[in-house]
């Protein structure tokens, strides 16, 4: 049995407290802007804007994310409100919201075209997975975004977590799905595959819209084995917030790569 006794508290500096997840997320934001800015000097792109639209990014991002988290456990917040602000948990979909809103309105602003993004759209698609693979470590270690109780006795079909706050208590030393590491280990599996693609997949921004179609299909089959609040119900089937996010990305990215891509083609054959 695989069982994560780990304090999430790393430390505390007087009435300061720092947890590994914000120590891992804080580690995922750095990876993510130095694998961007790696990537947009290979691709020839102007590395002055990274930093404004980084900075807009993470704020949005951050804002996004929260509120996500708080609504997809509206009703654990609503019984613990002092919690409402101890930023201890953050929702993927929630933060990539934000942050896309957050750039849209720093582009308008500045009068920037959308289009001439799409180089910055696909570096950022290779550094993505693997900030976010960095981040679920904390997720782990945290114990947020926990499994369903597993049938399973063993790792990696089960993993148990002592009492800690971030998981309720009727779920403590009990076999958890070990979803967490489910989702890390996808993101790995997708890095992969935008590494394999870098440089390949044309025209600009294919790459960006591959990263969302391949993350927004994993998210949506690993939720399956999360413990959730239904969003969306039909019938005895029932969709979580996550799921319901993915499914309208793959709706929308799915035609829009082909599209790109059979068009970029085209003009080439054409040519």
């Amino acid at each position: 049995m695989f069982i994560i006794s780990i304090n999430p508290v790393a430390f505390t500096i007087g009435s300061l407290t720092v947890r590994w997840y914000g120590i891992m997320v804080a580690l995922a934001v750095i990876a993510l802007l130095a694998m961007t800015l790696r990537e947009t000097k290979r691709l020839g792109i102007s590395q002055d804007i990274i930093y404004s639209l980084f900075l807009w990014g993470i704020i949005g991002g951050f804002v996004g994310g929260r509120l996500a988290h708080i609504i997809d456990y509206w009703h654990h917040y609503m019984a613990n409100p002092g919690q409402l602000l101890n930023f201890a948990g953050l929702a993927l979909y929630g933060a990539i919201i934000g942050a896309l809103v957050a750039v849209w309105i720093y582009m308008r602003v500045k009068r920037t075209p959308f289009s001439s993004l799409a180089g910055i759209g696909d570096a950022i698609a290779v550094a993505a997975p693997l900030a976010q693979a960095i981040g679920r470590i904390g997720c782990t270690i945290n114990g947020c975004c926990f499994g369903k109780p597993s049938p399973f006795n063993s790792f990696p079909g089960a993993v148990i977590y002592t009492a800690r706050d971030t998981i309720p208590s009727q779920y403590w030393e009990v076999p958890l799905y070990p979803t967490q590491i489910y989702f890390l280990i996808w993101n790995l599996i997708v890095f992969a595959i935008i590494w394999r693609f870098r440089g390949r997949l044309k025209p600009r921004g294919s790459l960006f819209f591959l990263y969302l179609c391949l993350y927004a299909a994993g998210d949506f089959g690993l939720r399956f084995f999360r413990v959730n609040e239904p969003f969306l119900t039909l019938g005895n089937f029932s969709l979580q917030q996550g799921q319901v996010i993915s499914l309208a990305i793959l709706v929308v990215a799915v035609p829009w790569l082909i599209i790109r891509i059979r068009r970029f083609q085209s003009s080439c054959h054409s040519e």
